[in-house]
């Protein structure tokens, strides 16, 4: 026991006559003092907002409360907004508050879906210069979902002829997710149309003249028209518009028909009038030639009877003769000129169908592009230019005269000829 005790006793002592040994290359006379003067400033920390949320999203019915902090006191600086949407407010304590109700978005003030970045920053009472700005996004989602419908600006029902053109806008109602294409069909082929691909693209067809067949009942066509709308999502809605073609008239060639029958009537017309242009000159020939024969008869016979009572013999003896020679002339007048009556009422005849076409020409002609009664002052006319080409189909009609138009129309129309084959004329 007491060799223990000496030997602690003895290390003990050792251990504190060591610890009292300072080595000389421990101690140095280069120690820095420092002035007040020459201490570094203690740089404060920067403003900043410590709990910021670059991405909120928020349900259509519920409401947004976030208190936003910065690593300063609170109540010497203010808050602001810019770009928000309507309805977010802040307070000057940083309270931001948001209650998004439905009205927004049926209003289309909000949409579903959508980002909205909003700037906001804080700003210090006493320094200007002393501010941040950051900003996060906002996003809105609804869980009731509202589909979208496509709708045209026109009832599902219509009904239309041939050759009209049709034309109305594919609208779409928007819901908790836009339409973001259309595709079309229909349950026959068609062509002349616009194609539909977006909201509010306008659609428009023209079906042709032949678009109902011979075949179809009552003359008309039904036509579907499909079109299908489909969000990012591909949820589709689907509008049919029904349309009834009914058969109509093929207005353009019945233009063309009809211009081609006047122009063949006023063909007609001026070979007819080219006749008469050699009937009546026939018939004046004659007449010129019968009058000079009348005339001889009359001057002979009155010669006679001066020649007769005169007081010469011989001159009595040639005045009886004389008569008798003016009473031969009148056969041979017959035999050499005689009166051309059929010629005469071939020529009347002729003038009469010519004016009476003319009539009918300006009594059946077209008012307007599309004249319901085309067909029927078509058909008119042409049964009329029929019924005279058989009525003068014994006269020969030709057009070989060097006169124009103009000449021909102004000797038919003359005043002289007027008069002479005029109704009353006997």
């Amino acid at each position: 026991m007491t060799k223990k005790l000496t030997c602690i006793i003895i290390f003990l002592w050792y251990s504190v006559s060591q610890a009292q040994i300072i080595p000389d290359t421990l101690i140095t006379t280069d120690t820095m003092i420092l002035h007040p003067d020459t201490l570094p400033d203690i740089v404060p920390d920067s403003l900043r907002i410590t709990n910021i949320n670059p991405y909120i999203t928020l349900h259509v019915d519920s409401i947004l409360k976030y208190k936003l902090e910065i690593n300063k006191d609170p109540e010497r600086y203010y808050w602001f907004l810019k770009n928000s949407p309507v309805g977010l407010q802040i307070n000057n304590k940083g309270l931001l508050t948001f209650k998004p109700e439905k009205s927004f978005f049926l209003s289309n003030k909000l949409k579903y879906d959508q980002e909205y970045k909003v700037n906001i920053g804080v700003q210090s009472l006493d320094d200007p210069t002393e501010r941040v700005d950051t900003s996060f996004t906002l996003l809105f989602f609804n869980t009731d979902i509202i589909p979208s419908r496509v709708k045209p600006s026109v009832s599902n029902y219509l009904i239309m002829d041939e050759g009209e053109t049709i034309t109305f806008k594919v609208q779409c109602e928007t819901g908790s997710f836009p339409i973001e294409n259309i595709l079309f069909n229909s349950n026959i082929p068609i062509n002349n149309f616009s194609l539909v691909k977006e909201c509010n693209d306008e659609f428009t067809w023209t079906p042709g003249y032949d678009f109902v067949r011979e075949t179809d009942k009552d003359k008309e066509r039904m036509v579907l028209l499909h079109f299908i709308g489909s969000t990012r999502f591909k949820v589709k809605d689907t509008s049919v518009v029904q349309i009834i073609v009914k058969n109509a008239l093929n207005y353009p060639i019945a233009h063309m028909e009809f211009n081609q029958l006047i122009k063949n009537i006023r063909t007609y017309t001026m070979q007819l009038k080219y006749s008469f242009l050699q009937l009546d000159k026939r018939l004046k020939k004659t007449k010129s030639f019968r009058t000079t024969f009348d005339l001889t008869s009359g001057t002979t016979a009155l010669a006679g009877t001066i020649l007769n009572v005169s007081s010469d013999p011989g001159a009595q003896k040639v005045g009886k003769v004389l008569p008798s020679v003016g009473v031969a002339v009148v056969p041979v007048k017959e035999a050499v000129a005689p009166n051309k009556v059929v010629e005469q009422n071939q020529a009347a005849l002729i003038r009469t169908s010519i004016k009476r076409l003319e009539y009918m020409v300006n009594d059946n002609y077209l008012v307007g592009e599309k004249d319901p009664d085309v067909t029927r002052k078509t058909t008119k006319l042409r049964e009329e230019l029929k019924q005279i080409q058989i009525q003068l189909i014994d006269i020969p009609v030709e057009l070989n005269t060097n006169m124009t138009e103009e000449e021909l129309n102004r000797y038919f129309n003359s005043p002289k000829v007027n008069k002479k084959y005029r109704l009353n004329n006997k």
